[in-house]
């Protein structure tokens, strides 16, 4: 069997949506920089037999299986139990766990129950794998040549910390890990993800880099990746890649890795020398927090004026009234004078606005509920505006979250 990794989380929270499972997506992460292959992740409810068959389908496949949860003092947490038994191992009481249990109730208001005596027995022949902070200790065992198990509790802190400090030396010492996985992530905006995808479709048959499409709160995203020795190994790899993507793509590629819009655009706006002022209705101030949120956009942000009523639009930012009668406040017009009028009255160089109907109610057959306009006032020329139409059904919270990725993009493509 080819060294693979494998995940299985134990918890019939995580199956009922109760908690959401962030230790996979650790544990994901983290075996890919360290470059180990990782191909099943498995969720299974706190019942014994169920979690004897996952670990009956995961020894098959698997050569590095890690569980997280289920390590507590209570009837419903079964992994050691179920491990033990599985593999015929008797299960010991190590003392040196009982201690470090004792010390770590030494200052604690509750009494250490007979419970807790339970995280002490681990399968014989299984090492302790320390917990500085909670009470259960994971453990580290070979239960046979080929394979191994790594065990932790279900508490991201205290799995996060027990990874780092003693999971990645242990792993490297054994030779996993010997390259790290590197990836490139493309981000793109305007163009959907199939669209994308049938653009670049040849890079989807190279063997290395491989190259994998994804979508993401409305944008379209390629990842490159390599297994490599290095990161300048990785990159040599990757590079050419990259630069073919982009050349196909063009302006619809906005970035990369932790780029994002709003950082984009103040990057260009830095570049230019120039500054922006936004006036919001539908997006009630969502453009401005996602500017605000770059270090140093005080560089370029001037201010942002959130005008619900119909009344503020008039009077702070000059829109007019015939206009709001007569093309009603989601409109081209009104988009582009509250534009102008934030530009103007902010001093800035740019204006930026966003008119629309958010729902769930307030829509009409000529003006869906979706329905959102972009106002965009420059230095040069007149306002500008660009209508569209989200797909209403994910609510509220979606259609203004893509109208401020909508309005971003419409002034990065202005500002290229």
């Amino acid at each position: 069997m080819s060294p693979n990794a494998e995940i299985i989380c134990v918890g019939t929270e995580l199956l009922l949506g109760e908690i959401l499972n962030t230790n996979s997506q650790f544990l994901g992460q983290e075996l890919a920089r360290l470059g180990i292959p990782h191909y099943y992740q498995t969720v299974v409810g706190d019942n014994l037999v169920r979690l004897q068959q996952a670990i009956a389908i995961a020894c098959q496949r698997s050569s590095l299986i890690i569980f997280t949860g289920g390590l507590g003092p209570t009837p419903d947490d079964l992994t050691t139990d179920a491990i033990a038994t599985f593999f015929q191992a008797p299960l010991v009481e190590r003392p040196e766990i009982i201690a470090d249990i004792q010390q770590k109730f030494a200052h604690s208001p509750h009494a250490l129950s007979a419970n807790n005596r339970k995280q002490a027995l681990l399968p014989q022949g299984a090492d302790i794998l320390p917990n500085e902070t909670g009470s259960a200790p994971g453990l580290i065992w070979e239960p046979r040549p080929g394979l191994t198990l790594l065990i932790f509790p279900g508490v991201p802190s205290e799995m996060q910390d027990m990874w780092c400090k003693t999971v990645v030396p242990y792993l490297k010492k054994q030779g996993w890990g010997d390259a790290q996985i590197y990836s490139r992530v493309l981000r793109f905006f305007g163009i959907p993800e199939s669209n994308l995808a049938e653009k670049v479709a040849p890079v989807f048959d190279l063997i290395d880099p491989t190259v994998a499409p994804y979508a993401i709160d409305g944008e379209a995203r390629l990842r490159i990746s390599t297994r490599a020795a290095s990161e300048a190994e990785a990159a040599a790899i990757i590079a050419p890649i990259e630069q073919q993507i982009r050349q196909q793509c063009g302006v619809d590629c906005y970035g990369a890795d932790a780029d994002t819009l709003a950082s984009v655009v103040g990057q260009r706006l830095l570049e230019r020398q120039e500054t922006i002022a936004v006036a919001e209705s539908c997006t009630g101030g969502g453009i401005g927090q996602r500017l605000t949120a770059i270090p140093g956009s005080s560089g370029y942000f001037v201010g942002s004026l959130v005008a619900y009523a119909n009344n503020i639009k008039v009077d702070l930012l000059g829109v007019k009234s015939k206009t709001l009668d007569e093309a009603g406040s989601v409109s081209a017009a009104v988009a582009e004078q509250m534009a102008e009028g934030v530009r103007s009255q902010f001093g800035s160089a740019w204006g930026l606005s966003t008119t629309g109907i958010a729902g769930p109610g307030g829509g009409t057959p000529e003006k869906p509920v979706g329905l959102v306009y972009v106002g965009l006032a420059g230095p040069q020329g007149p306002p500008q505006s660009w209508s569209y139409q989200i797909n209403a059904l994910p609510g509220r919270d979606w259609i203004r979250k893509i109208s401020t990725s909508r309005a971003l993009d419409v002034l990065r493509r202005q500002l290229l």
